[in-house]
């Protein structure tokens, strides 16, 4: 027996091989496995009496896939693409040496086979997977902006043609049991119990351990290459589809398709150098690096509330109030019903706490119809929200979310009734997404149990939850935050007490930097499209009538009204005075703003800009313009990081992309200046700021981490975008 694999031999001659891999509690592919896997299948290569081999898992799932973490820090390390296709050669290798030794291996797939897991079931010559729905394969890859390093580029398309294999690897999604058996992907589904027995049974029965395309005569099904009409058609599309999902910011999907069209157009060998070569690039390259850091280790880490203070004891929230009713209220009723909590929905009147009750029957009537929920479920859930107008009903309550309209007159109002009924020890929570904290508890009679908890509409999709400390917070109240929002299985970052906190001040810049051009004379067709091609989801000037223009007006306002003298206007600020107080466009919600809403037709850009901001006779330059949004909302990360707002550069990251949209590819704010350059990005901004404006310059303390040549995320070498 190896250290990672369970080796025996049983009465029959058929070795067993259990995949075990130590001190990890989902088998990946370490180097120990490799050279332990490597040692079995010479094994039963070199021994006479051995008919054959079964791979299953002595763990709940087969396999993952390869480490994701020694994977990130390799950038980090100077990897080189050559070393990196010399990673996925070895894999290579050990699995050609598996399927050619001339014995036939099946495998026995228990749980999820994924990626490089995925990869080693390929290798084998025959699989069974067990019949539930937990079990699934399939190949995540290019959701970390890899493709599968260990033949799986090569042995899918011989195995069920190039279109199934270019939809399968390019969208990443796991299928379950019997689609992967329809596909052609796996041989038999069968009971857990039977799975092993299968794989024995099929050996017995004389299976053989040759591959299909190891056999003479061999042709992809369906054909490869230019000279098959069906496969021509799919790699034609396909580029084109690539190039307009990923605005060719993420380099892994037209990859994956040059790596499946040149292999399939020569022998297994030569293909999987091709592979190799290209995995190579990939994981040699930023992209990879920062989906892989951000949004698997980083985002595990905070789902697992790293962030959570170690005092105090574990805590759930089993009812829960909510304070309005309206688009963050009703939202927050639901995720918070669906996670098994007791919700009490406060409003001013019966009528509107019932319509946001209506807002998760609306939900759950969706889910039931798409199979998703029974009824029976749809009404367990919808059981738990009582909507009401009496704060008597909050009594009870462990923790309360304030959602009511951003003024600070009325969040007080409500923080004094609402204190004056529930427990000594519940925790008030703010979901304002400007209004410092520390400002707002001052209406509280227990500021150490107030603090803000920013949800993002709408909230039942939006994964991320901003947590903000205020001055008095204490860390019981943090902790028993980060419970909650545990409890409803979504992402928290943590940021300290400033107006706009982190996601809305970063997030702002964006927004008011396309009016800023838009007042400049830049074309708004230009903005919004450079904006898409840049990664971001939608334009400033769309975002900004989605959330209304009437609503950054009041925030405006607000702001003015409390620092008086020190404040200081947004580069949009005329643009928003003019579009609400001058032209009444106050976003979508009310019918108009920086678009048109016709009722039988798409929005269009209101064609009545070019009269109010008439377009300059030489436009910027994409990349220019493109530039301009993404580096002034990566400075004022910076800024949240020099100030303290935000103190780590993971969390900076995680709420830039999962938050406000920042383009993943660049891993969030911070890896973007990372990946950059530090003393690039800086440059840059200088230059900017003597073009554009001092919103552009760079702060002191940027100038001195830049002198330093030093990065946001410690260690390795800066290499430029």
């Amino acid at each position: 027996m190896t250290q990672n694999i369970r080796f025996s031999v049983d009465g029959d001659g058929i070795a067993i091989l259990l995949i075990d891999v130590a001190e990890r509690p989902m088998n990946v592919l370490t180097p120990g496995f490799r050279k332990d896997l490597a040692e079995c299948i010479d094994k039963v290569a070199s021994d006479p009496s051995i008919k054959g081999a079964v791979i299953g898992s002595a763990k709940s799932s087969f396999m993952a896939g390869a480490d994701i973490k020694d994977m990130a820090g390799a950038f980090e390390r100077g990897l080189t693409a050559r070393e990196a296709a010399g990673f996925s050669g070895e894999l290579n290798r050990l699995l050609r040496r598996m399927e050619t030794c001339g014995k036939p291996f099946a495998a026995a797939i228990n749980g999820v086979a994924l990626g490089g897991g995925f990869e080693v079931a390929l290798g084998c010559h025959y699989r069974v997977i067990e019949d539930s729905p937990k079990a699934g394969v399939g190949f995540p890859e290019v959701k970390i902006g890899l493709l599968p390093g260990a033949g799986g580029t090569q042995r899918t398309p011989r195995m069920i043609g190039v279109t199934e294999a270019l939809r399968l690897i390019s969208e990443g999604k796991q299928i379950g049991p019997q689609e992967a058996l329809k596909k052609g992907l796996v041989n038999e589904v069968a009971p857990a119990p039977e799975i092993i027995g299968r794989a024995r049974q099929w050996i017995l029965k004389g299976g053989e351990g040759v591959q299909p395309w190891d056999k003479k005569g061999f042709r992809v099904p369906g054909g490869a290459g230019m000279m098959s009409p069906a496969a021509a058609q799919t790699f034609m599309i396909g580029t084109a589809l690539a190039a307009k999902t990923t605005m060719r910011n993420y380099p892994a999907p037209a990859a994956i398709l040059s790596c499946v069209y040149e292999g399939t157009l020569v022998p297994m060998d030569a293909a999987l150098a091709i592979e190799s070569k290209y995995f190579g690039q990939l994981l040699s390259g930023p992209v990879a690096r920062n989906l892989m850091r951000t949004m698997f280790i980083n985002k595990g880490a905070a789902d697992k509330l790293a962030r959570r203070p170690a005092g105090p004891p574990k805590s759930q929230v089993r009812k829960l109030g909510i304070l309005g009713a309206g688009m963050m209220g009703a939202g927050v009723a639901y995720v918070s019903a669906v996670a098994g909590i007791e919700v009490v929905l406060l409003d001013s009147t019966l009528e509107l706490a019932g319509k946001g009750k209506d807002y998760s029957k609306q939900l759950l009537a969706k889910d039931v119809g798409r199979g998703r929920k029974t009824q029976a479920d749809a009404d367990t859930i919808l059981a738990r929200i009582k909507p009401t107008v009496s704060y008597e009903d909050l009594a009870g309550c462990d923790l309360v979310v304030e959602a009511v309209f951003e003024n600070r007159e009325i969040k007080a109002d409500v923080t004094q009734k609402t204190e004056a009924v529930i427990p000594k020890n519940a925790v008030f929570a703010s979901n304002t997404s400007t209004l410092p904290i520390t400002g707002l508890a001052q209406a509280s009679k227990r500021p150490a149990q107030f603090i803000g908890i920013h949800f993002f509409s709408p909230v039942d999709k939006m994964p991320l939850v901003e947590i903000i400390v205020g001055k008095k917070t204490s860390e019981d109240t943090l902790a028993r935050a980060l419970d909650y929002v545990g409890q409803l299985r979504k992402t928290p970052i943590v940021v300290n007490d400033s107006r706009g906190f982190y996601t809305s001040r970063c997030f702002g810049t964006f927004v008011y930097e396309g009016m800023a051009m838009l007042q400049e004379g830049v074309n708004p067709a230009l903005v919004e499209n450079a904006a898409k091609m840049a990664g971001m989801p939608v334009g400033p000037l769309a975002v900004a009538d989605e959330v209304t223009i009437d609503l950054q007006w009041k925030v405006i306002r607000q702001t003015e009204k409390d620092l008086g003298r020190k404040f200081q206007k947004p580069a949009a600020y005329d643009v928003v005075q003019k579009f609400v107080e001058e032209l009444k466009r106050p976003g979508r919600r009310f019918g108009a703003g920086f678009y048109d809403y016709p009722k039988d037709a798409k929005k269009r850009l209101w064609p009545g800009l070019k009269d109010v901001f008439p377009q300059a006779p030489m436009q910027l330059p994409v990349d220019e313009v493109e530039k301009r949004l993404l580096y002034i909302q990566a400075l004022e990360a910076t800024r949240c990081m020099e100030e303290g707002v935000v103190t780590t550069a993971a969390e900076a990251d995680l709420g830039s992309i999962l938050g406000w949209g920042f383009p993943a590819w660049t891993g969030g704010t911070l890896s973007y200046i990372d990946m950059i350059g530090i003393r690039k990005f800086v440059a840059e901004c200088e230059r900017l700021a003597k073009r554009y404006g001092k919103r552009f310059k760079p702060s002191k303390w940027l100038k001195a981490r830049a002198e330093r040549n030093e990065p946001f995320h410690g260690g390795g070498s800066q290499k430029a975008a």
